[in-house]
């Protein structure tokens, strides 16, 4: 397994730790049976578990990104150190954005969003 498929594994696996934690925070907040119902009128979460979910949709919405650009570095042909180093780059700002979004530090939050959005950029570069 190439270093860019390994990190786009190890990224689902984050995908999954945040889900698990926006659900323990809405489990908190809202109870079992109200997010086994249908949801209707479910209250915005709050607090950590608020930020819980959002770190998880975010994580989400990056996802996507990160996996084209994964697949289309390998169906092409056109991986190599720098691609790689954009999955570690991509990754590792991921798991710091997840830990600094859960603990409500908003600008160091940001930054790095920034980092991982510098290793998507480099997946890219080597694509066009």
């Amino acid at each position: 397994m190439t270093p860019e498929l390994a990190y786009l594994v190890w990224s689902v696996v984050l995908t999954v730790v945040l889900v698990v934690i926006a659900v323990a925070g809405a489990t908190q907040q809202v109870g079992l049976p109200t997010l086994a119902g249908n949801r209707e009128g479910l209250p915005d979460m709050t607090g950590w578990a608020g930020r819980a979910q959002r770190a998880h949709r975010n994580m989400l919405e990056s996802l996507v990104l990160f996996a084209i650009l994964v697949f289309a570095a390998q169906l092409a042909g056109k991986t190599n150190a720098i691609t790689a180093l954009g999955a570690a780059i991509f990754f590792w700002g991921r798991v710091a954005h997840a830990l600094l979004y859960l603990a409500g530090i908003p600008w160091l939050r940001t930054g790095a969003w920034v980092v991982s959005v510098v290793g998507l950029f480099l997946i890219f570069w080597q694509l066009i």
